[in-house]
């Protein structure tokens, strides 16, 4: 731009010449110009991708800032603009930092990311779980804004993540010899009674079965076949616990055997027998639809992930970059897929119904193959079945 200045003030003084002049010298400008178009870091800007902050910076002539690529100002025309590789190479513009994106500090999600893990801290800190007005004001935001992008960051409410956290000092407390009563208030419930109200969905069994390993819990199961290997079904008073696939029984038997090592486990009779025959039905018919009753056992964002996988429709596959925004932490994709990968109840929970952006399959607890077995046969049979039940 110096260059044009420079070159309109010749003409205003010197006539014809400078004209020629002009043409001359905004030659070489209007050549830069279309490089930042065809530039392939100039897409990364038009995206407001998150990733290149720090590796890349822009500056915007008309505007006389520089920015992040991730600023969330309107795109800037890209015959306006020069691209850095370098925070010293924007500031040699001599343009300022634009106050919007702060290219000079943290990024707004970095920002964010610091001011919930100072959060995180104050609840596993507290004896008793903080009040969301008591966290927003500790790091200087609203209520409503900081339960936003506590959510967006973690993928749960502040609220979720304290009840998580006590969720876990207790088991904690339970498997480390204490007493049921001391492993309650050490967690910091301050009476034995409201911890006994949410006990059983906390740990999904009594405490004192817990404290014992699941200890006289009993769980029936039975083994089935289907048109892809073996299937094992088991239950606990609550609901369906786990379905497993696989290419032996035994093996089945044995992991479920591990999941539950103090249990009681209960071989089929006729009455579960003709459960894991529906369960078998919709492997083979997905169409005929499956509703059962769950019993879960997750953290408070695993059944987030959980409950939005059953929200797919047979015969539809979602990324798992989609999941994270349906739940509401798009920042979250691996939480997201770690959370399919701990999923312990094939077909009932479709974790094998999300795949990767490109439509690639990626890994699948049970076998890829079965995994696009299982996608394939649905899209072929696509009527949507009626969910299974988290409870």
């Amino acid at each position: 731009m110096p260059t044009l200045m420079v070159a309109r003030s010749l003409r205003s003084s010197s006539g014809k010449r400078s004209s020629t002049m002009t043409a001359l010298l905004a030659e070489p400008q209007k050549s830069t110009q279309s490089s930042v178009a065809d530039d392939p870091r100039w897409a990364r800007i038009v995206a407001r991708d998150k990733t290149a902050d720090g590796y890349l910076w822009y500056s915007v002539v008309t505007t006389g800032v520089y920015c992040r690529p991730s600023c969330p100002s309107r795109t800037a025309n890209p015959k306006n603009v020069q691209l850095h590789d370098s925070l010293e190479r924007a500031r040699a513009t001599g343009f300022r930092p634009c106050k919007r994106c702060n290219p000079e500090g943290l990024s707004a999600d970095a920002e964010n990311t610091a001011l919930v893990a100072k959060v995180c801290r104050m609840i596993e800190e507290s004896e008793e779980e903080p009040a969301l007005e008591e966290l927003a004001q500790a790091v200087g935001r609203s209520p409503s804004y900081f339960h936003r992008i506590f959510k967006a960051t973690t993928g749960v409410t502040p609220k979720e993540y304290a009840t998580a956290h006590r969720a876990a000092k207790v088991r904690h407390g339970l498997t480390s010899g204490s007493t049921v009563t001391e492993a309650i208030y050490d967690a910091g419930f301050n009476s034995s009674g409201r911890f006994y109200e949410k006990s059983t969905d906390m740990l999904g069994m009594t405490p004192s079965q817990y404290r014992a390993g699941g200890a006289n819990e009993d769980i029936r199961f039975a083994v089935g076949q289907t048109s892809l290997g073996a299937i094992l079904v088991a239950s606990t008073k609550k609901g369906v616990a786990a379905i497993l696939l696989g290419d032996d029984p035994e093996e089945l038997v044995q992991d479920l055997q591990d999941r539950f090592p103090k249990a009681h486990l209960i071989g089929a009779d006729s009455d579960y027998e003709s459960l894991v025959a529906r369960i078998v039905g919709f492997v083979e018919a997905p169409k005929i639809g499956l509703n059962l009753p769950l019993d879960v056992r997750g953290t408070a964002f695993q059944e987030r992930v959980w409950k939005a996988l059953q929200e797919i429709p047979a015969g539809a596959t979602v990324s798992y970059a989609e999941i994270a925004r349906r739940i509401g932490a798009p920042t979250s994709v691996r939480a997201v897929a770690g959370a399919c990968a701990a999923n312990n109840l094939a077909v009932a929970i479709p974790c094998h119904r999300v795949v990767r952006n490109d439509g690639a399959l990626s890994g699948y607890a049970w076998g890829v193959e079965r995994k696009r077995a299982l996608i394939d046969r649905e899209a072929t049979q696509s009527t949507r079945p009626r969910a299974a039940t988290l409870r």
